[in-house]
């Protein structure tokens, strides 16, 4: 028996048929990050819409166990703050560190979120 993680956690058939639906639709903010992370950012490969368990990460690096979140105007409303909250202590419970980002850090700061991307990929390890 391998002490690798598994990769996806047991994610449902369902969980990966939306995680296709989402990678067909990103927003802008995602398109942008990918174009950054697609071609490995400092040798890490990232996936986007990733199945984890009963969640979908916006970017995933399975070397580091780093998860990429991008947070949309939606993110002012409460009840989205608490379920983003339990959705990170369930990612987090699992062994992964999630880091979260808003639309506009994306599409106006990149070259910051990269250093702090890169960072938090380093500190994983």
């Amino acid at each position: 028996m391998s002490n690798k993680k598994p990769m996806h956690y047991n994610a449902s058939p369902i969980i990966f048929e939306r995680a296709k639906l989402l990678r067909q639709n990103e927003t802008p903010a995602e398109k942008k990050l990918w174009k950054h992370l697609k071609d490995k950012l400092k040798g890490y490969k990232f996936r986007r819409q990733h199945p984890i368990g009963r969640c979908i990460l916006d970017f995933y690096c399975h070397a580091s166990k780093l998860g990429i979140e991008i947070d949309g105007g939606y993110y002012q409303d409460k009840l989205q703050q608490w379920v983003d909250k339990d959705r990170t202590k369930y990612l987090e419970d699992l062994g992964l560190r999630v880091i979260r980002f808003t639309n506009e850090e994306v599409i106006e700061q990149i070259e910051v979120v990269l250093d702090k991307i890169r960072e938090a990929a380093k500190t994983c390890n």
